[in-house]
């Protein structure tokens, strides 16, 4: 995928860029290539699949994303979905949170390169840890994570982050389908509604991606999330 089939499949998901995007995208692009030679922040290094497999499948979430507020992309590794949605959206606030310390020095150097700093911010925490503190706890819209872990353990990482009425979002592909009926528990202990998804192909190569979202409820009981760790190790 080129520069003009990136912005033509844009168009089709409805999404509008702004001005500047496509150079920011470029510069992007130049700087995850660099860097990976050094971090390997990617398996991905053909230009045209950076285009598709991380710009262009990032963008996705706003088939069910809205494009304002406050937003966390959890486990954001080399900036996936949180920064495309970031260039794209120029009303996101955008928090990108990794575990990693040398992604996360990546992230805040692509953020001041590409100019974003008034509106995206990368930090270095675990979700767990995060979770708990009282400027980040139940203070987003939405949070949102690309393949990480399973839907039960990414309710632990997510949900105490979101604002009651507010949305989790997880993009992961389709054998998700079969995890949602065993993170109805999890979801409902942590405050959320129901588990709701619908998919969309990847132009291409036809891989299919489903956006699975809930809707928080209620606050998430204090108890959660465990101590950093236990999600993964033992899951609600």
């Amino acid at each position: 995928m080129d520069r003009g089939e990136f912005i033509k499949e844009c168009e089709a998901l409805g999404v509008q860029l702004p001005p500047k995007a496509l150079g920011q995208f470029s510069l992007y692009l130049e700087l995850l290539l660099e860097y990976n030679a050094k971090f390997n922040l990617t398996t991905i290094e053909q230009p045209g699949e950076v285009w598709r497999k991380h710009f262009l499948d990032s963008l996705s979430a706003l088939l069910v994303l809205k494009p304002e507020g406050r937003v966390i992309d959890v486990g954001s590794g080399a900036g996936f979905p949180g920064l495309p949605l970031a260039i794209a959206c120029e009303s996101l606030y955008m928090t990108l949170l990794d575990s990693s310390g040398k992604r996360v020095r990546f992230l805040q150097d692509v953020v001041a390169e590409l100019g974003l700093g008034r509106t995206v911010t990368a930090l270095h925490s675990r979700a767990e840890d995060l979770g708990r503190m009282t400027e980040h706890r139940e203070r987003y819209g939405y949070a949102v994570t690309r393949a990480v872990g399973s839907l039960r353990i990414l309710a632990e990482y997510c949900l105490p982050l979101v604002e009651p009425g507010g949305y989790m979002l997880a993009m992961k592909g389709p054998a998700v389908v079969q995890e949602i009926e065993g993170a109805r528990r999890a979801v409902k202990l942590l405050g959320g509604g129901e588990l709701t998804s619908s998919t969309w192909t990847l132009p291409g190569a036809g891989e299919q991606r489903v956006l699975v979202t809930v809707k928080k409820l209620y606050q998430t009981p204090f108890v959660y999330p465990r101590r950093a760790g236990l999600p993964s190790k033992q899951p609600l």
